[in-house]
């Protein structure tokens, strides 16, 4: 495998942060099973933005590179399939980044993300309305990433997302809502760095709350015996049309 990073030597508060992404923010075995499917039988994978949890298939040649997708430094049809996982919404130019994937790609480009439509129907929006308010903006719209693919056939299936979910983004915890008071919980989330402190300790004070009065169970308190929750989470699949 082989790894490119523009990273350097952070500070305390770097190196916590990832510590805190290692340990609450880990592939979901899942979540891993759908991509590799998706892949197919394709041996070279080009992995394009690690960051979150890290889904290469440890089955196959995986060349991954550490940003985003919009100048990728490959010749034309290098891999078999190309994949990335919670990163698009990084990407300064989406359409240069999906073109630039197809470009170097034979096969299916897979893509894990939200559905920015969806983000904001989950509870923690009741308890932190800025915080998922802000996700759904930073995720482009199914429909966008779509039309940038357009000469591919393009599938899209929604995740399920496990009771014990250790891929720790918001809608792990539907049935566990006390993680998210655990600060390191929330610092693995780029949701939550994504406000000001403020807010996101009125968040945090808010759910505590309701916690602690019984509001949350009285709401939501089935979910704690629901074994799968169908959130935002998608897996979008696209295959080049045949010539």
């Amino acid at each position: 495998m082989t790894r490119t990073t523009d990273g350097s030597a952070g500070d305390a508060d770097s190196a916590r942060n990832g510590q805190d992404h290692r340990k609450y923010r880990r592939p979901e075995p899942s979540f891993a099973r759908a991509i590799a499917k998706a892949l197919g039988d394709a041996r070279t994978v080009l992995d394009v933005g690690t960051g979150a949890g890290s889904y290469e298939p440890t089955d196959r040649e995986v060349t991954s590179i550490d940003a985003t997708a919009e100048d990728l430094p490959f010749a034309d049809d290098t891999f078999d399939a190309a994949m990335t996982t919670f990163s698009v919404h990084e990407w300064g130019d989406l359409e240069r980044g999906l073109a630039e994937l197809r470009r170097v790609t034979r096969g299916p480009i897979v893509i894990l993300t939200c559905d920015p439509d969806r983000v904001e129907d989950f509870w923690l929006a009741e308890y932190a309305p800025e915080v998922m308010a802000t996700e759904a903006r930073r995720y482009p719209a199914l429909a966008r990433i779509a039309a940038a693919l357009a000469g591919d056939a393009v599938t899209t299936t929604r995740l399920p997302i496990p009771f014990t979910c250790v891929d720790g983004f918001s809608e792990a915890y539907y049935a566990r809502p006390e993680r998210l008071l655990d600060p390191g919980a929330r610092r693995a989330d780029s949701a939550w760095s994504s406000v000001d402190e403020m807010a996101a300790r009125r968040s945090v004070a808010a759910l505590r709350t309701a916690l602690e009065s019984g509001e949350w169970d009285r709401a939501h308190g089935a979910l704690r015996t629901q074994p799968t929750f169908e959130g935002s989470l998608v897996l979008l699949a696209a295959q080049p049309r045949p010539a």
